[in-house]
């Protein structure tokens, strides 16, 4: 049997990828980064157990040479959406303003005053529940799903 190599595993999932996404999604779905911000989250939630974990996360989150940069983690569960946001400064929460829409996130203020930045959700959310809390450096919105099951019939007529 051959031996796989994984820069040629790397290259047909690139091309698979790119062969069933628009083109405008280019870019957007670089799963190396995906990975660095999936290892990030978790260690971010377990810097209480150990001080090797605060350490090694240090490490991976390299300073940001664009003072404005925003750093944001959504993830999903069954029933509830989760944005993340690292604080790295306490004045920020002072001046931070937080909106939503059925489907989107919107931050202002952070890091700068004037700011805006509109994160799209993975599934729409209800008007209501949504609340935010800070602990440990991070900012947790946590939204609950609205699971919109309304649908309507349409009637098809035949043109005469």
């Amino acid at each position: 049997m051959k031996q796989l190599n994984p820069q040629d595993i790397e290259k047909q999932v690139q091309n698979m990828l790119s062969q069933f996404m628009p083109a405008k999604w280019e870019g957007m779905f670089n799963h190396e980064e995906m990975l660095k911000r999936a290892t990030s989250m978790f260690q971010n939630t377990d810097q209480n157990t150990t001080n090797s974990t605060t350490s090694s996360s240090a490490q991976d989150q390299q300073p940001s040479s664009n003072p404005t940069e925003f750093d944001v983690n959504v993830f999903e569960t069954f029933d509830d959406i989760y944005v993340r946001i690292p604080i790295k400064d306490e004045e920020w929460l002072k001046r931070v303003k937080i909106f939503h829409t059925s489907n989107q996130v919107i931050i202002e203020n952070i890091p700068e005053v004037g700011h805006r930045h509109v994160i799209t959700l993975p599934s729409l959310i209800k008007k209501k529940g949504t609340v935010a809390q800070y602990k440990d450096e991070m900012l947790e919105i946590k939204m609950t799903k609205n699971a919109d099951m309304q649908y309507t019939e349409v009637d098809v007529a035949e043109k005469l």
